[in-house]
């Protein structure tokens, strides 16, 4: 990662909880505004949701609870951003 991302990353993450999720907001809302055939990724995003939903609803796949799906991608990643 570039010197420049690395240290708006490192600013974002010392901010408090409620302004993290307000600048991820606006990240992710800037991300639409780029992608000139939002509708198409909107329906399949969609899509997507209700596939998984039905998934759940049907019994053929369980939730994870966020604490454990965390430790098993912090343990794939090796460890990497344990701390955030």
């Amino acid at each position: 990662m570039p010197s420049d991302l690395e240290d708006v990353l490192a600013a974002a993450l010392r901010l408090p909880g409620h302004a993290r999720a307000a600048l991820a907001a606006e990240l992710l809302q800037s991300l639409d505004e780029v992608d000139a055939d939002g509708d198409d990724v909107e329906e399949a995003w969609t899509d997507e949701i209700k596939r998984r939903l039905d998934e759940v609803d049907a019994g053929t796949v369980t939730p994870i609870p966020w604490p454990e799906a965390r430790r098993r991608l912090l343990a794939a990643a090796g460890g990497r951003g344990q701390g955030r």
